[in-house]
């Protein structure tokens, strides 16, 4: 079954910790997004790993190789579970990626899964210089390359999922801009129900707003978690 992942969106460690502590018992991952990492650091990470949540780092890693081999060796230190890079850093990038977290495990440190992102979900169709409508055949050739040089998954709209998911049976798909029928879709362009990406085959969906925003947050998460079951 596919597993749902909390987007803690915030800027202040005790605003995180408390939408986690209200989502404890539930079985959802945590993802630390660039604001909440900019602001608190590599602690946030480690307090959510002390509260039993797998964690997310998502700070969509995109340098030179050597650059983003030091930032996913760091993060190996942290103990996470996914790292996020961006594919367009190319094959070199991705394999450096890849060394630092091989290099963690052989010394018995973490193996964190390895994610590249594709297209953001907040560009729509003619928005990216260069690439016109054709913003899924992107994704695609993004994820088949990064199939080759080392990846575990990819980052894409559940409106990709299914070409990727043909291409390159191996990775794993998760699935950011998804929103409930009845949300709204906000900063969000490809967008889909939790129901619809799972029936479309992704493996991770990320819920920000819709659960974070919510009256009750387990609640909130719990009624997504029984869509995305019956689907």
């Amino acid at each position: 079954m596919a597993q749902l992942i909390a987007a803690l969106d915030y800027t202040n460690a005790a605003d995180a910790l408390a939408t986690a502590n209200a989502l404890r018992g539930c079985p959802i991952w945590m993802k630390v997004g660039l604001e909440l990492f900019t602001h608190e650091g590599p602690s946030v990470a480690a307090r959510l790993k002390e509260m039993g949540f797998k964690v997310m780092l998502d700070l969509k890693m995109f340098d030179i190789p050597n650059t983003v081999k030091g930032g996913v060796r760091s993060a190996c230190l942290m103990g996470v579970d996914l790292i996020t890079v961006h594919a367009l850093g190319g094959e070199r990038m991705i394999r450096a990626a890849r060394e630092a977290i091989e290099e963690s495990a052989a010394s018995g440190g973490a193996r964190p899964l390895l994610f590249a992102v594709t297209v953001l979900t907040s560009m729509a169709p003619g928005e990216l210089p260069g690439y016109g409508e054709d913003l899924p055949g992107l994704a695609a050739d993004l994820a088949a390359g990064g199939q080759a040089w080392g990846l575990d998954g990819v980052v894409c709209s559940g409106h990709e999922v299914e070409t990727i998911k043909r291409r390159c049976p191996s990775l794993l798909c998760l699935t950011p801009g998804i929103r409930p029928a009845s949300g709204s879709t906000d900063d969000q362009r490809r967008v889909m129900t939790p129901a619809q990406a799972v029936r479309a085959g992704s493996d991770f969906l990320v819920v920000g707003r819709p659960i974070t925003k919510a009256p009750v947050p387990a609640d909130a998460a719990r009624a997504i978690l029984d869509e995305m079951e019956k689907a």
